[in-house]
């Protein structure tokens, strides 16, 4: 069963640490996911506490499936039913090795946003969520539930989770980490153009939005999601695309180092990356800002991942490369 809203399309089967080196490395978005394809022919993870295997990127080129507006995601997903108590830990997690050594701040004077999908108490706000915001192309609600595993573990309680986790490692290499909601929020929200306000006003050199998806069983891998040329009402995604993308390619390849997850076999092409031009988070950003849908929770083999604290803070450690790679970079 996938979810399906207003603004959020089916998916469609089968579509299409660190010196200066290593980050140099790291960023190679295909040579990372060449790297997947050796870790899957030699024994890709048997569960969810498996550890990642580092293979040499190569430098070949990366070619990303054209834009398409068909993608089993969104910044706002139909309500999934409530009642279901989450599983896992939503432990804040700690530094994993390869962190930056004591007292070193390479991201110093840097500002990062973490914008954690949906809202745990989404649910119990039906009337504030359903109402409509502007994205700058169209309108659409303000935000919904999310989905969740078939054992109940919601992807507000899962991106709450990996945000924490992802704030401490960012905190640790010198950045300023600010969410876009936490346990200081009213219990929903924030709507999806107020998120992207937050990155705005923070003046973010780099934002991202975290989530899982909820498409059919047998349809798994992590995405990232990079804006497109907008420029409607107050969306103007002009200044921000190629920086975006050089982003959104550097999450991607320290994402499949990290973790072990394959890229997405229903969207993308196999490249683990997708640009949309119908989501209010990325329409109406003025900084360097992707999504990044971690895994499908719907999918059995996913959902093991997903709701494991061990493979979450792996998931954490290969988007907060990726951030530190393009902060360093930029």
């Amino acid at each position: 069963m996938s979810y399906v809203g207003p603004d959020f399309d089916p998916p469609q089967p089968r579509r299409p640490r660190r010196g200066p080196m290593a980050i140099a490395l790291a960023a190679l978005v295909p040579g990372a996911l060449l790297g997947w394809l050796v870790y899957a022919t030699v024994g890709g993870p048997g569960g969810p506490d498996h550890s990642a295997t580092t293979v040499a990127p190569s430098a070949s080129t990366l070619r990303e499936a054209p834009p398409s507006s068909a993608s089993a995601t969104d910044d706002a997903k139909k309500p999934t039913p409530a009642g279901s108590a989450p599983t896992g830990s939503a432990s804040t997690g700690s530094a994993s090795a390869g962190t930056a050594p004591a007292g070193a701040a390479p991201l110093k004077g840097k500002v990062v946003v973490i914008d954690p999908g949906h809202n745990p108490g989404n649910f119990q706000h039906p009337a504030e969520i359903n109402r409509k915001v502007d994205i700058g192309t169209n309108s659409k609600e303000c935000d919904t539930t999310g989905t969740s595993t078939n054992d109940g573990y919601s992807e507000a309680e899962f991106t709450l989770d990996v945000a924490h986790r992802l704030r401490v490692l960012l905190e640790e290499e010198g950045a300023t980490v600010e969410l876009t909601h936490d346990a200081n929020r009213p219990a929903w929200g924030p709507c999806v153009d107020e998120r992207a306000r937050i990155g705005n006003n923070a003046h973010a050199d780099a934002a991202i939005s975290i989530h899982a998806d909820g498409a059919a069983q047998g349809e798994r891998g992590f995405h990232v999601i990079l804006p497109g040329a907008v420029h409607a009402g107050a969306a103007d995604t002009g200044p921000i695309v190629a920086s975006s993308r050089d982003l959104g390619e550097r999450v991607a390849g320290n994402f499949v180092g990290a973790t072990g997850e394959p890229p997405s076999n229903y969207v993308g092409g196999g490249t683990g990356l997708v640009t949309r031009t119908d989501l209010g988070g990325l329409n109406l950003s003025t900084v360097p800002k992707v999504f990044i849908e971690c895994g499908n929770m719907r999918d059995s083999k996913d959902a093991a991942l997903l709701g494991s604290g061990a493979w979450r803070q792996k998931a954490a450690q290969g988007i907060s490369e990726g951030i530190v790679s393009f902060l360093r970079e930029s």
